[in-house]
């Protein structure tokens, strides 16, 4: 039995062709770029579907063989994802850049409007802040004033106030936070 196991190889099967990648290829495969950045094989090939990274040639065995550059501009992708661009923003700075014209001015005007966004944002921040510190002091006023273990209702403060059904003016009922700009960019 140790002795078949000697001879028995994968060049000693008659018509099996082991096909090897060759070493000195330039690129990477799916995995290997996707390791470098840390992002993973379904995030690579959602940005080529989208056109942040151009097509790619694929192997014989049907991999994907990435150029060496494709790591540059993984890298540039997710920076630009973190300073708040979205994909169809990059998308269309990208191809512009692929076609010889830098959108130089275009990034920079791009960059502006999400500063003003921050800006608005951090303001809105601050507001609610402001109003959430004034219904905290309010809710620890009630429960001072509530007798034994009576319930202060401290919710329900948020939506109605002592009268029957009449608006309470909370000082959070004006603050409103916009999501809707963030849910139509994940769809």
């Amino acid at each position: 039995m140790r002795r078949l196991r000697k001879l028995l190889t994968l060049a000693s099967i008659r018509g099996f062709t082991l096909r090897v990648m060759p070493a000195n290829r330039a690129g990477y495969r799916s995995g290997e770029l996707a390791l470098k950045p840390g992002v993973s094989a379904d995030t690579l090939r959602h940005y080529e579907r989208r056109g942040l990274l151009v097509a790619v040639e694929r192997l014989p065995n049907g991999y994907r063989s990435y150029p060496v550059e494709a790591l540059d501009r993984v890298l540039l992708i997710q920076r630009a994802l973190s300073a708040g661009f979205s994909l169809d923003e990059l998308a269309k700075l990208l191809r512009a850049r692929d076609r010889g014209n830098p959108p130089c001015r275009e990034v920079r005007a791009l960059a502006a409007r999400k500063l003003e966004e921050v800006e608005r944002q951090i303001e809105s921040l601050e507001n609610f802040r402001t109003a959430l510190r004034s219904t905290l002091r309010d809710w620890d006023a009630r429960l001072e004033r509530r007798r034994g273990g009576a319930p202060a209702r401290l919710l329900e403060t948020l939506v109605t106030g002592p009268g029957k059904g009449a608006p309470l003016s909370s000082p959070l009922s004006g603050v409103r936070f916009d999501r809707r700009k963030r849910q139509k960019e994940k769809l």
